[in-house]
């Protein structure tokens, strides 16, 4: 029992050098997403995994965990921090109730276009980079989704018309307009999507082109509104004792390969925002832009979201949003 015993302590010793200890043949990672594994956002996570892999002549392995099959979204920032995942993808925002500045890009009409979001992504990421530096992470790249719009089972002609809906809400600033339309907000990350829809636990929602499509949200719902009320990111980012535990040239690797992930990943996004929309049209969604009464109200929500992030956020919030707008 006792040689048994000195094995399992060997192996557990082997295996914790292999996770933490400088890169080796044996060297593996996990990096886990709550999105399907044909969503561009874990694409691009492969594609960067390949990429650390080749520069590292297979040092390094970067298994990517799609489809929050190793850990749900809301999870992945502590698993990393707590180096249960030496590094993970998340949409920023869920993290919106931890501290105001992971919010910034759902404000609602601050960013609308990709020039935009990308000029308040350089805007803000000091700050967040400030923010998980303090709990032991560093931000590797960030990549946007598409601009946010409303799905649902009927005509939304007016801000009036989406009251009573069972309203998705997957961050503060959508659970907060669930509330001021009078609809019922309920919390469901994406991964959990298709499920919700297709039980009635939802019937409406706020997102992208690529939410819908990975959804087949054709299946219960039938319009989408291309309201472009916000362009919201997922940020990838990497547990700091696991980064430096790594010798130079593989960290080197690594940090090379988020620039070019990062690149590359708005690059995709703005290629397929407009060819998600042509496809759920196909399947019968009616894909069409807001009316001038639903964005004249939507912007008044807006305003109020902003004023309320505004406090939240503070001095330092504050001086983000004028950075931005000085650029």
């Amino acid at each position: 029992m006792m040689h048994r015993m000195k094995l399992l302590a060997i192996a557990a010793g082997a295996a914790a050098l292999i996770a933490t200890g400088p890169a080796s043949a044996q060297t593996k990672w996990n990096l886990p997403s709550a999105y399907p594994n044909d969503n561009p956002h874990v694409e691009n996570l492969n594609l960067f995994a390949k990429d650390v892999a080749e520069a590292t002549g297979g040092k390094l392995q970067i298994a990517v965990h799609g489809g929050a099959s190793l850990f749900k979204g809301p999870e992945i920032k502590r698993a990393v921090a707590t180096g249960q995942a030496q590094t993970g993808e998340i949409l920023i925002s869920i993290l919106e109730n931890e501290d105001a500045i992971f919010g910034i890009d759902v404000v609602p009409f601050l960013a609308t276009s990709f020039p935009e979001a990308r000029k308040l992504w350089t805007a803000s990421r000091p700050l967040i980079e400030k923010r998980l530096a303090a709990q032991g992470m560093m931000v590797l790249f960030s990549v946007p989704w598409g601009p946010q719009g409303i799905y649902a089972k009927k005509d939304i002609n007016s801000i009036d018309d989406m009251k009573g809906l069972k309203w998705r809400a997957y961050n503060v600033g959508t659970a907060r307009i669930g509330e001021m339309v009078g609809a019922q907000a309920v919390t469901v990350q994406a991964a959990e999507l298709p499920q919700a829809l297709a039980t009635g636990v939802v019937n409406s929602f706020m997102s992208s082109g690529a939410t819908g499509y990975d959804s087949k949200v054709w299946e219960t719902l039938t319009h989408f509104y291309d309201v472009r009320a916000w362009i919201p990111r997922n940020v990838t980012f990497i547990n700091k004792a696991a980064l430096e535990a790594l010798d130079k040239p593989t960290q080197a690797a690594i940090l090379k390969a988020a620039e070019t992930a990062e690149t590359r990943g708005w690059k995709m996004w703005e290629n397929k925002t407009e060819w998600y929309h042509e496809e759920i049209a196909k399947r019968g969604m009616k894909v069409q832009k807001a009316s001038p009464t639903l964005l004249t109200g939507f912007k008044k929500i807006g305003e109020q979201l902003t004023t309320d992030w505004l406090k939240r956020a503070g001095a330092e919030g504050q001086a983000v949003v004028e950075a931005y707008k000085k650029m």
